[in-house]
């Protein structure tokens, strides 16, 4: 208890390269994402330059800021990132790894494979559940504002 996976497929109306910078964005995340029926509301680039490996980033949600990085980017077909919450005295309460993989299906169109981990420290383990459908959720909504922005 305290790991959750998941994975969803989309079939997204645009080339890869375009859905793989759209995804890498992370400033431009702000004009598509949802904020209705999520828990983000902003997301910041922290770092200075194009996203890259290592880039940083921070996430105003209805929590809070949660901070986060890029771990793989491998354009147009692998981006995975990263972020944790922590508690006020720096114990890392929840983390996740929101990934994505990309295959084109054709000229114009591009199956996104998104796949998200994410693990429950200590007693946060205990919301494991509660954390799934949370995160089934938002995971949901971000490909459905993903393909809208497409459309």
């Amino acid at each position: 208890m305290g790991d959750i996976e998941l994975e969803l497929t989309r079939t997204i109306k645009a080339p890869a390269a375009d859905v793989f910078a759209r995804l890498a964005d992370i400033e431009g995340h702000n004009e598509w994402m949802p904020t209705k029926g999520s828990i983000r509301r902003r997301s910041t680039q922290t770092s200075p330059g194009p996203p890259a490996v290592g880039t940083t980033y921070e996430d105003a949600t209805v929590m809070g800021r949660i901070p986060g990085e890029i771990v793989e980017l491998e354009p147009p077909r692998r981006l995975v990132y990263h972020w944790w919450d922590k508690t006020s005295s720096g114990r890392t309460k929840t983390e996740g790894w929101p990934g994505y993989t990309l295959e084109s299906v054709g000229e114009r169109e591009t199956l996104v494979r998104h796949d998200a981990r994410l693990r429950a420290h200590g007693t946060w383990r205990l919301a494991t559940p509660m954390l799934r459908l949370m995160a089934q959720r938002e995971r949901t909504a971000v490909l459905d504002a993903l393909e809208k922005s497409f459309a």
